[in-house]
């Protein structure tokens, strides 16, 4: 299982971890990623996703690919892979519990 302290993962992680299941991508094609496939409803800050991508990095979530200046691509570990699979299911079974309780 994955470390406690990212697990469960906040909306924010989710949606990161999400995005690079399209492509390796930098910061701001992540925020624009996300932006455009929650219809507005997720907006991630550059503060947040910056903390976030550290974080990721840190604890090997993702990997640096590739820097251009300060664009900087990264992509998902095999670590990040299994947390984000953990996530899913997780969310899924929220799901699952909130259509059984109807």
């Amino acid at each position: 299982m994955a470390k406690k302290s990212l697990y469960p993962l906040t909306e924010s992680m989710y949606y990161v971890l999400l995005s690079f299941h399209k492509q390796d991508m930098c910061g701001t094609e992540i925020a624009e990623y996300v932006r455009n496939m929650t219809n507005n409803r997720v907006r991630l800050g550059p503060g947040t996703l910056y903390t976030i991508l550290d974080t990721f990095r840190k604890e090997k979530v993702i990997v640096k690919v590739s820097s251009e200046g300060r664009k900087i691509r990264y992509k998902i570990t095999e670590k990040g892979e299994s947390l984000f699979n953990e996530e899913f299911e997780r969310l899924k079974a929220c799901i699952a519990d909130a259509e059984g309780g109807r």
